[in-house]
């Protein structure tokens, strides 16, 4: 496993207030900016706290801003301070956020020689007219560019993508799932929007303007998205913001809860249980072999799924089995007389 080193930049290097931000609730973070003999310093802790045979590669993730749209003195000065790191070999990754309209060759060549390798883009949508009423102040063609342009320096490549946002329907939602398909991000976030207090969104709120996702609303389009990414290969490696006491304090509304890509898992395990259990005979006893990590999901939180089994008539229809051997996140059917 990886060892993920977070050093925050919140709100930086993005003059933008898009609608649904509230950068401090979001980030946790409200303190003066991190200067880099601080960068320095939290990477030493966390590679202390953490033995080198107990973790993978060691990654230095720069968290929350606009990394690419800081002045180039600024970017300069926090990646030089990972540099001894990676040449002491103990850090072998430096991953960063940015928009796709501050991406360009000059910003992608500063980047390149200070030795990122992961760029995250905060695409967010990919249809113009949901951008534009977040007030992103970016286009689907800015995505299509920086993607093309990071590709060119075989970057790693991951996208952010937000559901729920104003002007955002289910079909806008699908579309930019596919849009994301097409350009072949390594990894994929999904984040549904929530209505934070002192944002433009909390505003419209009020309002009557936005009404946002219902929790369940917002579990069936994250697994609808994530069912469609995990077909195509590309990995959605989180759903759902980090748990923090400032974000819920923060919170106005919207569709949060700290265990929402469970809930996701849940319901896409849900969905491969009535699957498998409607191609077999319902005079046949089965065993469904799952992962031995995956017990909770399957039964989803607090017990959702076996609640929505048993009301389904399916309960009584199959035994539980877990296998060490069995892939997290799958399922599997087995003959109770073939055992």
């Amino acid at each position: 496993m990886s060892l993920i080193i977070p050093i925050f930049i919140p709100h930086e290097g993005c003059p933008h207030c898009c609608v649904f931000c509230n950068q401090h609730s979001i980030s946790g973070q409200s303190s003066p900016p991190v200067n880099g003999a601080e960068v320095g310093a939290t990477i030493r802790a966390w590679l202390a706290r953490s033995k080198p045979e107990n973790r993978g590669q060691a990654q230095v993730a720069f968290y929350g801003g606009s990394f690419s749209g800081l002045p180039a003195e600024r970017q300069t000065e926090l990646l030089a301070a990972v540099q001894p790191f990676r040449d002491q070999g103990v850090v072998q990754e430096i991953r960063l956020s940015t928009r796709p309209d501050y991406i360009d060759r000059a910003r992608l060549d500063l980047l390149c020689r200070h030795g990122a390798t992961i760029i995250e883009l905060g695409v967010q949508s990919c249809d113009d007219s949901v951008l534009q009423q977040a007030g992103r102040g970016h286009s689907q063609a800015d995505v299509e560019q920086a993607v093309r342009l990071i590709k060119e320096r075989n970057l790693r490549l991951g996208i952010q993508l937000m559901l729920g946002l104003p002007g955002d329907r289910f079909r806008s939602l699908r579309n930019t799932a596919e849009a994301v398909i097409r350009l072949r991000p390594e990894f994929v976030r999904l984040y549904p929007v929530l209505v934070l207090r002192g944002s433009g969104l909390e505003t419209l709120y009020h309002r009557g303007g936005y009404r946002p996702l219902s929790l369940g609303r917002a579990v069936v389009l994250a697994a609808s998205m994530k069912k469609r990414f995990d077909d195509q290969g590309i990995r959605v490696v989180r759903m759902g913001l980090q748990p923090t006491r400032e974000l819920e304090q923060s919170l106005a509304a919207g569709p949060y809860h700290p265990a929402f890509g469970e809930m996701v898992q849940a319901r896409l395990m849900l969905r491969q249980t009535r699957r498998l259990l409607a191609g077999v005979s319902k005079s046949a006893p089965v065993v469904l072999v799952i992962a031995e990590r995956d017990q909770s999901i399957f039964r989803g939180l607090g017990s959702a799924n076996i609640k929505r089994l048993r009301h389904l008539g399916l309960l009584d229809r199959f035994s539980l089995r877990t296998d060490p051997q069995q892939p997290r996140h799958t399922l599997k059917v087995v003959q109770a007389d073939s055992l």
